[in-house]
């Protein structure tokens, strides 16, 4: 069997970051979820545009796109959006960004989507973080051009609400302003996300996947790097979207109650029914309540 043919979930994590390295991610193999399918499943998405943006990070180039829907009713949001991946995987093509930025646009919220580098052996925190940075800055200093006039939230999905939210932690420590909202959709803000906690197994499949982001025991304590693990006084009001069926609904729901106890305004919507990754299918009956609840929020006077 040929490593395309492999199914790279099931494998220990150092042979998936080796096939990775070698070959690139292995293609989607859904015949529906590219841009021109979605919409004509979707006849909504029909007026939503896109385009390239051109981000200069510290150390590379940030790959990024632009949704906007001039035919929807503006909503004065606008979201810098983040996917998931394990720290290891995702792109602006899968659903869980693209379509997701879809859907928001269409309902008055344009979307800039955000690509990051990924921790495939020598590459480890802060480097995803510092791409994901690059971009909000880029999107503040462009905000008009890019959006028109509105409020600017940041957010992100699995490991991408790990950058966004260490990402705010990066911010409130410069002084710099943060984003207006944050949407944290299943994220993993502790090291053990499953427990809710700084000690982990770093032999277990979470363990290993937070210690290849940090890069170091050292690392795995760093509040930039899991934001559940410093303060979170100066958080603006977050939404915090957690899954009934997955292993880490521990580290949101922890992280919910934590920014609570710190003052936050915090809404935690718990998604029946729902597994981790479930915005990534959008045939998955709990993926559009999840994105519209996302805009109701969003679209709401906090």
């Amino acid at each position: 069997m040929s490593d395309t043919e492999i199914d790279f979930r099931t494998l220990p994590l150092s042979e998936v970051l080796r096939m990775f390295r070698a070959q690139g991610e292995p293609a989607d193999p859904r015949p529906d979820i590219d841009t021109e399918s979605l919409k004509r499943r979707f006849p909504r998405l029909a007026n939503v545009e896109t385009r390239h943006v051109s981000i200069d990070g510290d150390a590379r180039a940030v790959p990024a796109r632009l949704y906007t829907d001039a035919s929807a009713e503006a909503s004065g949001r606008a979201l810098v959006w983040v996917h998931g991946g394990a720290f290891i995987g995702g792109h602006l093509d899968m659903p869980e960004s693209n379509w997701v930025a879809l859907e928001l646009a269409a309902r008055g919220i344009p979307v800039l989507a955000v690509d990051y580098v990924k921790c495939l052996g020598e590459v480890h925190f802060p480097a995803p973080s510092d791409d994901v940075l690059a971009a909000w800055r880029h999107a503040v200093a462009h905000a008009g051009e890019l959006f028109g006039t509105v409020s600017l939230y940041l957010g992100g999905a699995s490991a991408g609400g790990n950058l966004t939210a260490g990402a705010v932690a990066r911010l409130r420590d410069a002084g710099d302003r943060v984003p207006a909202g944050l949407v944290l959709v299943y994220p993993v803000v502790h090291p053990n996300g499953p427990a809710a906690s700084a000690e982990l197994d770093p032999d277990s499949p979470h363990g290993a996947l937070a210690l290849n982001f940090a890069g170091s025991v050292e690392a795995l304590g760093d509040p930039h790097a899991f934001a559940a693990l410093g303060p979170v006084d100066g958080f603006p009001r977050t939404f915090v979207l957690v899954c009934e069926s997955d292993d880490l609904r521990p580290s949101g729901e922890a992280f919910a109650r934590q920014l609570d106890s710190a003052g936050i305004d915090v809404t935690l919507r718990l998604e029946a029914g729902a597994d981790h990754g479930h915005i990534n299918e959008p045939a998955d009956p709990t993926a559009l309540p999840t994105v519209e609840a996302i805009a109701d929020w969003m679209r709401s006077r906090g």
